[in-house]
């Protein structure tokens, strides 16, 4: 990781940069270094860059949940006494930022969605029957770019301890559930924020027609697409996703 963690009372995040805070949520079993790349570029760019870590596998079971989630992102604002926060979310990351919206939408001044659950969930947390196998894993790990050679041995590694641990993968599907209970199709029509939409186009995870539905049920979002691109568009082509997102910047005033 390219920065400093910090520690403070219950949290433990990254900070970098003076100016609008961009709150940046990672996925299930995405690390914080995913956003090196946005941290590096928007923290120049007059942008507060704040990564926390979420407490996938912290909480007890019964608030590990989407709706637990959204509310410790909301504490956490509180707690960062920020106002118009610019919310920035990958996979599970962009569901808990839509939930956040829909709960306190009076925080959240612009949300940007790429790869996000909320709308199709099948492909969360399925697939560790042969956990123990490093290969299955590796191979499950490298589906999730369009260039396998960007899941690298740390990547899979850190996957391959994910599902091998017999709570946190009970927190995993756990979550694949709450994903599917916190579908999001029937108040996307009422966030009227203004919402970018950023997705690649071979995406398996998250197919290109979750993206389309996306922009058709959030009456003030855009859609771009990153061509060879899989489920984290910010990793594997990190200069084209910050271009497109600044352009959006400054196309909508943010």
């Amino acid at each position: 990781m390219a920065h400093r963690l910090k520690r403070e009372r219950d949290y433990s995040y990254i900070e970098v940069g003076e100016g609008k805070p961009l709150i940046v949520l990672h996925g299930l079993m995405g690390g914080l270094s995913n956003f090196d790349a946005v941290t590096e570029y928007f923290s120049k760019r007059g942008y507060r860059v704040i990564i926390p870590e979420l407490p996938i596998y912290s909480m007890s079971l019964l608030k590990t949940n989407v709706k637990s989630f959204a509310k410790y992102l909301h504490d956490f604002i509180a707690f960062k006494e920020l106002d118009d926060v610019i919310l920035l979310g990958n996979s599970l990351g962009g569901h808990i930022g839509l939930y956040h919206t829909k709960m306190f939408p009076k925080k959240v001044k612009a949300l940007i969605i790429t790869g996000s659950s909320g709308l199709y969930e099948s492909a969360m947390g399925g697939g560790y029957t042969k956990r123990g196998d490093y290969e299955v894993i590796k191979k499950k790990a490298q589906d999730v770019f369009y260039d396998p050679a960007v899941a690298t041995k740390d990547i899979v590694d850190e996957v391959y301890e994910t599902v091998n641990d017999r709570n946190k993968l009970i927190k995993t599907l756990a979550i694949a559930k709450s994903a599917i209970r916190h579908n999001m199709s029937k108040d996307l029509p009422n966030m009227t924020l203004p919402v970018c939409i950023i997705w690649g186009k071979n995406d398996t995870v998250t197919p290109p027609e979750v993206a389309t539905e996306f922009q058709e049920l959030l009456p003030n979002s855009d859609l771009y697409w990153i061509d060879k691109c899989g489920h984290a568009a910010m990793m594997e082509h990190p200069e084209e996703f910050n271009e497109l997102l600044n352009a959006w910047f400054e196309k909508r005033k943010l």
